[in-house]
């Protein structure tokens, strides 16, 4: 299933990035040891039988058979190089060999010298050809899980504005939790004026930091939170957590465009945090909601205000300019899927619930006594199932894209706070994760599903939506490709 979906701006990514140094040997013994070490406490004095049983059965039956007596083996091993006659085998003759001339046909020091290869460069110049990331390319990043393995998958969009429209994978970055959201932010981690990192939220308590500029990297650059060393007493465990960290997964993230190093992240443990990356450390924890906290978005316009909604069946804005106010509140119907701010004014957001249900909101409503309890100014059935997704487009205003477990995307015109679908789309995605649009390519929205595909829709493709918001298209040739 891919569960998030990030696009990277144009010309930000490395050209040719780079390959990560392979860990040294004193990392590997470092890694084993923890292993080791996490192991032996885990199953002292106890045993303990999870999910994992069947896999842990067939190890130590694998490990069985190994450490039997070895005599059965080499028994086998004698029998099979006696039907071989190997103790013969120089006094064999050589025979004839058919389809030869000569040494000199079977083995040249070069493949220049071989006359039987052609275009001897030619695999070696695709190869790297591929792997060039040009400044027109776009980018997308999938989080994505099959079989239990956990990837970041780094795409390549090329020819965005035609027809001829090819994505590829470019590389991918194994990840060790199953991943749930991600942010990606330029704020210069490694020196410089800028970076391309991806931060990841999972079903760990820690958020990590991969750096998107490095191929087979094994480990994030920067990590928040997390499970410090597990601690026993007596016969039960007892797990600490790193200072100021989340204590159970983290469901949303959002990275503030002004204040680059901060970080916004939503948990099932009912907190919302702020983090300075560069410092890796926490700055404020909130715990303005009474459960789950599944999303949380920066105002585009006034970048000290965050949103904040959670299963509590409420969204709370917090403004840091007002750091001792307790917030403003909005009650909603449903468990709160995801929520964002309309970037072509300060004063809208939408937010969409498990029921099916869209709400928009004006902050300009809100009262100080933080817990309002105003209409909505459209409210909107949407879908027949959870909206997990939304997606304002940057460029044209009113255009909101919203994706269901119903397995479909809709396109609305929000004009005059009346919404009508003008399009919908069934992907074959399976049931909808994430969708965005692009800034760089506004009418290109990227969906993700339970499937595990990432599709990219053109919806200026569709007539409805081409006749109402065309001429705010900038970015297509005007040939029509």
């Amino acid at each position: 299933m891919i569960s998030a979906i990030s696009w990277i701006p144009k010309g930000v990514s490395k050209s040719q990035p780079v390959v990560a140094d392979p860990p040294s040997k004193e990392d590997i013994e470092e890694l084993i040891t923890t292993v080791d070490a996490s192991g032996q406490s885990e199953n002292e004095d106890e045993v303990v039988v999870d999910a994992d049983g069947d896999e842990v059965a067939q190890a130590l039956t694998v490990a069985d058979a190994i450490g039997k007596s070895s005599t059965e083996a080499c028994d086998d091993i004698t029998l099979a190089l006696k039907d071989l006659n190997m103790e013969n085998y120089d006094d064999e003759d050589e025979g004839v060999e058919l389809f030869s001339s000569g040494i000199g046909d079977l083995y040249y020091p070069s493949n220049d010298m071989d006359p039987f290869i052609k275009d001897k460069n030619d695999d070696d110049s695709e190869e790297l050809e591929d792997m060039i990331i040009n400044p027109t390319d776009s980018v997308i990043v999938c989080a994505r899980n099959e079989d239990d393995v956990s990837v970041l998958e780094v795409w390549i969009l090329e020819d965005a504005n035609s027809s001829e429209m090819n994505m590829y994978i470019h590389h991918d970055i194994i990840i060790p939790a199953f991943p749930l959201c991600t942010a990606w932010l330029d704020c210069p981690l490694k020196g410089g004026e800028r970076g391309n990192f991806l931060a990841v939220g999972s079903m760990e308590p820690s958020i990590e930091i991969w750096d998107l500029d490095v191929i087979d990297e094994v480990q994030p650059c920067v990590v928040l939170g997390g499970k410090a060393e597990k601690k026993k007493k007596g016969k039960k465990k007892s797990i600490k957590y790193k200072d100021d960290s989340h204590t159970d997964s983290v469901l949303g993230l959002a990275w503030n465009k002004e204040y680059r190093n901060i970080l916004a992240s939503a948990s099932a443990d009912k907190r919302v945090k702020i983090w300075d990356v560069v410092a890796g450390k926490c700055d404020i924890t909130m715990e303005h909601h009474s459960d789950k906290v599944q999303a949380v978005a920066w105002n585009h316009h006034a970048p000290q205000v965050l949103l904040s909604g959670s299963f509590d069946h409420t969204v709370v804005l917090k403004d840091g300019r007002m750091p001792s106010h307790s917030g403003y509140k909005w009650s909603v119907t449903a468990d709160v899927e995801s929520l964002a701010w309309d970037p072509h004014t300060e004063h809208y957001f939408v937010v969409s619930l498990e029921d099916g249900i869209v709400k928009c909101f004006d902050v300009r409503t809100a009262k100080s006594d933080s817990t309002s309890e105003l209409n909505s100014t459209f409210t909107l059935h949407a879908h027949d199932e959870a909206v997990t997704s939304v997606s304002y487009n940057p460029l044209a205003p009113n255009l909101l894209a919203t994706g269901s477990m119903d397995k479909t995307v809709k396109l609305w015109d929000l004009s005059n706070n009346q919404p009508s679908c003008v399009a919908s789309k069934t992907p074959r995605v399976g049931a909808l994760f994430s969708i965005s649009f692009s800034n760089d390519n506004p009418f290109l929205l990227a969906i993700g599903g339970s499937k595990g595909k990432l599709q990219v829709w053109d919806t200026l493709s569709d007539s409805g939506i081409s006749r109402r918001f065309e001429n705010y298209n900038k970015n297509r040739p005007q040939s029509g490709a």
